[in-house]
Protein backbone atom coordinates (compact mmCIF):
# COMPACT_ATOMS: atom_id res chain seq x y z
CA UNK A 1 0.00 0.00 0.00
CA UNK A 2 1.39 3.27 -1.34
CA UNK A 3 1.38 6.11 1.41
CA UNK A 4 0.28 9.36 0.48
CA UNK A 5 0.98 12.57 2.77
CA UNK A 6 -1.73 14.87 3.23
CA UNK A 7 -1.84 18.17 5.31
CA UNK A 8 -5.08 17.59 7.28
CA UNK A 9 -5.76 13.98 7.29
CA UNK A 10 -7.61 11.64 4.80
CA UNK A 11 -11.45 13.23 6.05
CA UNK A 12 -10.45 16.35 6.54
CA UNK A 13 -9.13 16.06 2.80
CA UNK A 14 -12.32 14.89 1.74
CA UNK A 15 -14.32 17.38 3.13
CA UNK A 16 -12.70 19.90 1.81
CA UNK A 17 -12.14 19.05 -1.86
CA UNK A 18 -16.39 18.75 -1.26
CA UNK A 19 -16.21 22.03 0.04
CA UNK A 20 -13.67 23.51 -2.30
CA UNK A 21 -16.39 24.03 -5.58
CA UNK A 22 -18.30 26.25 -3.28
CA UNK A 23 -15.77 28.60 -2.25
CA UNK A 24 -15.12 29.61 -5.87
CA UNK A 25 -18.85 30.75 -6.10
CA UNK A 26 -19.92 34.47 -5.92
CA UNK A 27 -21.96 35.24 -3.01
CA UNK A 28 -25.84 35.95 -3.04
CA UNK A 29 -26.26 38.69 -5.32
CA UNK A 30 -22.71 38.62 -6.49
CA UNK A 31 -20.14 40.72 -6.14
CA UNK A 32 -21.10 43.64 -7.47
CA UNK A 33 -19.76 46.21 -10.33
CA UNK A 34 -16.39 46.76 -11.33
CA UNK A 35 -13.71 48.94 -8.86
CA UNK A 36 -14.76 52.85 -9.36
CA UNK A 37 -12.48 54.19 -10.89
CA UNK A 38 -9.92 51.45 -10.68
CA UNK A 39 -7.61 49.66 -8.39
CA UNK A 40 -5.14 52.27 -6.74
CA UNK A 41 -7.37 55.33 -7.81
CA UNK A 42 -8.07 57.63 -4.79
CA UNK A 43 -11.81 56.27 -5.54
CA UNK A 44 -11.03 52.48 -5.84
CA UNK A 45 -9.20 52.71 -2.75
CA UNK A 46 -11.71 54.51 -0.95
CA UNK A 47 -14.20 51.97 -2.63
CA UNK A 48 -11.74 48.72 -1.39
CA UNK A 49 -11.50 50.45 2.57
CA UNK A 50 -15.14 51.25 2.42
CA UNK A 51 -15.65 47.05 1.79
CA UNK A 52 -13.55 45.93 4.21
CA UNK A 53 -15.54 47.15 7.19
CA UNK A 54 -18.66 45.13 5.58
CA UNK A 55 -18.85 41.40 6.27
CA UNK A 56 -20.54 39.50 3.17
CA UNK A 57 -23.11 38.18 5.99
CA UNK A 58 -24.70 41.87 5.96
CA UNK A 59 -26.01 40.91 2.25
CA UNK A 60 -29.00 40.87 1.50
CA UNK A 61 -29.60 43.47 4.19
CA UNK A 62 -30.52 47.12 5.31
CA UNK A 63 -28.82 49.73 6.70
CA UNK A 64 -29.56 47.95 10.50
CA UNK A 65 -27.97 44.87 9.03
CA UNK A 66 -25.00 46.71 7.48
CA UNK A 67 -24.28 48.93 10.67
CA UNK A 68 -24.59 45.97 12.70
CA UNK A 69 -21.76 44.19 10.93
CA UNK A 70 -19.84 47.44 10.21
CA UNK A 71 -20.30 47.97 13.75
CA UNK A 72 -18.33 43.80 14.54
CA UNK A 73 -16.31 44.75 12.17
CA UNK A 74 -15.04 47.92 14.26
CA UNK A 75 -15.53 50.08 11.51
CA UNK A 76 -13.91 53.67 11.67
CA UNK A 77 -16.26 56.61 12.48
CA UNK A 78 -16.52 58.24 8.56
CA UNK A 79 -17.93 54.22 7.39
CA UNK A 80 -20.64 54.45 10.20
CA UNK A 81 -21.40 57.65 9.55
CA UNK A 82 -21.96 56.53 5.82
CA UNK A 83 -24.13 53.39 6.68
CA UNK A 84 -26.20 55.81 9.36
CA UNK A 85 -27.00 58.23 6.31
CA UNK A 86 -28.50 55.42 4.08
CA UNK A 87 -32.42 55.51 3.89
CA UNK A 88 -34.25 52.96 5.96
CA UNK A 89 -35.69 50.24 4.58
CA UNK A 90 -33.93 49.61 1.40
CA UNK A 91 -32.47 45.92 1.00
CA UNK A 92 -29.11 45.85 -0.29
CA UNK A 93 -27.42 43.02 -2.72
CA UNK A 94 -23.52 44.10 -2.18
CA UNK A 95 -21.15 46.26 -1.47
CA UNK A 96 -21.10 48.65 -4.71
CA UNK A 97 -25.01 49.36 -3.91
CA UNK A 98 -24.32 50.78 -0.77
CA UNK A 99 -21.40 52.31 -1.93
CA UNK A 100 -23.07 54.06 -4.42
CA UNK A 101 -26.34 54.63 -2.32
CA UNK A 102 -23.92 56.32 0.25
CA UNK A 103 -22.65 58.73 -2.27
CA UNK A 104 -19.32 56.78 -2.74
CA UNK A 105 -18.61 57.68 -5.75
CA UNK A 106 -18.16 61.19 -4.65
CA UNK A 107 -15.64 60.42 -1.86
Amino acid sequence: MERVSTKHGAILDEQMARESPRLAEAPPGGYGRDVPDGVGSPHGEAFSRFGTYIGLSAFPGDRAALERSARALEAPDDVMRRLSALPDGTVYENVAQVWDASEGRNA
